[in-house]
Parts: structure tokens; sequence; C-alpha cells
């Protein structure tokens, strides 16, 4: 198991390719953050055996309704959370109601560890993400990941950042959420 990535790591300091911008990986690495309504365009992905299908052209629809509406974020978040083995619903942070778009806000307490290598690794951060929750007696609501490049732009900065994101539980549903 590969250790999550150190606070220095990141691709602050490189050349922009003009699609997703450098990421600052030190901006992530096991924070806490707190979202009230925080403003998401949501899509579902087909997937088979968690492996995505049609995550391009959801995406690539989304963002053109985003972009017209001129709801992206200077430093965009995308998530994804699978729903089952055969699809994932996909989470786009907007600054405001994208009209096209089918539209959610997440709010609640979350923890962060941030992770490099291949998509294949997910599972593995996730078992990861668990056993530090566990650790520190948190239970946890929804593991999500955080995307920060497009598969394009990874390849170009040598590095694929994914930041694991775990809802902490509500105090009342802790109890059956694990």
């Amino acid at each position: 198991m590969e250790a999550p990535v150190s606070p220095a790591a990141g691709t602050r300091n490189v050349a922009a390719t003009g699609c997703c911008p450098p990421f600052d990986a030190s901006a992530w690495r096991d924070q806490t953050v707190v979202w009230r309504d925080k403003l998401f365009v949501t899509d579902h992905v087909f997937c088979v055996l968690h492996v995505p299908l049609d995550m391009r052209q959801r995406v690539t629809k989304n963002e053109r309704w985003i972009e017209a509406a001129g709801a992206r974020p200077e430093h965009p978040l995308m998530l994804s959370t699978d729903t089952s083995p055969w699809g994932a619903d996909l989470f786009i942070e907007v600054t405001r109601p994208v009209p096209e778009a089918r539209m959610t806000s997440l709010s609640g307490t979350f923890s962060t560890r941030l992770y490099e290598g291949p998509f294949q690794k997910a599972g593995q951060w996730i078992v990861d993400m668990r056993r530090h929750m566990a650790e520190r007696g948190q239970p946890i609501e929804k593991i999500y990941l955080g995307y920060t490049t497009c598969p394009r732009c990874a390849k170009a900065y040598g590095k694929n950042y994914v930041i694991v994101f775990a809802q902490h539980a509500q105090p009342n549903a802790a109890a059956g959420v694990a």
C-alpha cells in the first residue's frame, strides 16, 4: 500500500496545459473542510465493475453548460461516488445554478487525504481512508473521490492526484453507517 502524498508534493510550478489548471497538492492533504450547501452540477455515469464508460461524454456535456452559464470556479472540484458496480454519481462544483443541468448541494464535514497514482488504485485508497477514519474514531457517511485533472493533463503534468473525501457521519446516523 503506497502512502498518501507528502505535503510538499505538487504541480504548482508546472506550466498550465490550457485545459486543467495545475494542482496545488499541499492545499488538500489531511484537511478537514466544512461545506454548507456547496453547489454542484450532478450527473450519473454508467460503469462496468466500477470502470466508467461514459464519463468523458458526461463531463463534456456538463462543462459546456457550466461555461455557458459563467459558473466555473477558478479551481473547480470534480467528485464522484460509486452507487453500485454499474454506476457512479458525478459532482462538478459551480459558482451559480446552471439552467440546463441537474443541480445539487453538499453539506457537512469532510476529511481529506491526497493520493497519487493510477485510477486503478482507487479501491486501495478508499480502504486506506476508511482505516484512517476508524483510527480517529470518526464514522463515515459517504466517500467521494476528487479528480484534480483530466487523464490528458495528469499525463502532461506527470502526476495523477486524487483527493479522497470522507464525509463525517452525523451523530444520530452513525449507528448504522460505516
